[in-house]
């Protein structure tokens, strides 16, 4: 992404209100139309909802355009804040949110639902926590000022790793909690929506930076950009709207799902931020180190819950609450992050 990328527009700043208002309508429509939603359901091949597939590549192939694998070049550059990002994201965030999935729905809310659909809420926890984010990184790192360009090169060695380290990490820890695991449809999930769209997204880089410089990049990219958030609303409509009777009969199953997230959410970034101070980085270094192990991947944590456990699938759910919490938390540690941008150095 070059370092002109744009702020936070209105639309993203708001993304909880369009998500909720989006909620609200899955949630009328699944109960009005019932019929419509089980005949959405049925359009699926090996395992794979085709709708819902064609809608999690219009999130993310927007996303990858603006990875730009040449910056991989710097990998070296001051490695310290690489070295964070990638040890919290790989060997502590997915295994610190499974363990608050298994300690909350095996014992704290144990007696509050079936023991089968706690299963299929720490399956959904664990696929949100194995995913860094990729695109929304980009806004939280200017929203305080932090260095486009390490930024840039954080994100795409991420998304590198996450081809490689996604599905072993998933397995592993479906594995420890006993979940059945499907691996032909976790790979078919980590090959459609990483590696495809990664590598759609570099040819078509490639073929705008040719044309027009990184310019073209950010016009088509700005083009394409109302598709991107018109499938990842279009989603949670149909989610919400395949969950609705399960949602209805619990009102308070969301709260129940949102609350490790809160705890895991504030907990990564603490220790990312944290430890970037005593490791003395500057701040705009610091503060999207600490930002992209705290936000999620969650149009790829949506899509395999899809995949591995359907469309109407506790685990499904799950993943669809990390969007509802994901802006309200980020905004607050963006807020945090500038009022003790004093604490670090500036470069």
């Amino acid at each position: 992404m070059s370092s002109t990328a744009s702020p936070m527009g209105v639309f993203e700043r708001y993304l909880t209100l369009w998500v909720a208002l989006c909620i609200l309508a899955g949630l009328a429509l699944g109960n009005l139309i019932p019929e419509l939603f089980s005949t959405l359901a049925a359009i699926e091949y090996a395992s794979v909802n085709l709708i819902v597939a064609i809608l999690i590549w219009a999130m993310v192939y927007p996303m990858m355009i603006a990875i730009d694998l040449s910056s991989l070049k710097a990998v070296g550059r001051r490695p310290k804040g690489l070295v964070i990002t990638l040890a919290i994201n790989w060997l502590i965030k997915p295994f610190t949110m499974a363990a608050l999935a298994v300690l909350f729905f095996e014992y704290v809310f144990a007696g509050l639902m079936a023991a089968h659909d706690a299963q299929q809420y720490i399956a959904g926890l664990i696929l949100l926590g194995a995913a860094p984010c990729t695109a929304m990184v980009f806004v939280w790192s200017q929203m305080t000022k932090g260095d486009p360009h390490y930024t840039l090169v954080q994100v795409s060695v991420n998304n590198l790793v996450m081809v490689v380290a996604y599905a072993p990490i998933v397995a592993l820890l479906l594995g420890v909690t006993e979940i059945a695991i499907p691996w032909e449809t976790l790979v078919l999930s980590v090959v459609l929506y990483i590696v495809l769209p990664l590598a759609a997204g570099w040819w078509t880089r490639k073929r705008l930076i040719a044309r027009g410089g990184e310019t073209a990049v950010s016009d088509f990219t700005s083009r394409i950009k109302p598709i991107s958030m018109f499938g990842l609303l279009l989603t949670v409509v149909l989610l919400f709207g395949f969950q609705g009777p399960v949602i209805l009969a619990q009102p308070m199953l969301i709260a129940l799902i949102a609350l490790p997230i809160l705890i895991q959410s504030y907990a990564i970034f603490a220790l990312g931020y944290a430890w970037a101070w005593a490791w003395r980085l500057p701040h705009p270094v610091a503060a999207p180190c600490a930002m992209i192990g705290t936000s999620n991947f969650f149009e790829l944590a949506v899509a395999v819950a899809i995949g591995l456990f359907g469309l109407n699938s506790g685990a499904a759910l799950a993943t669809v609450v990390g969007v509802l919490v994901e802006v309200p938390v980020m905004l607050s540690l963006v807020a945090f992050a500038n009022r003790t941008r004093m604490h670090f150095g500036a470069s």
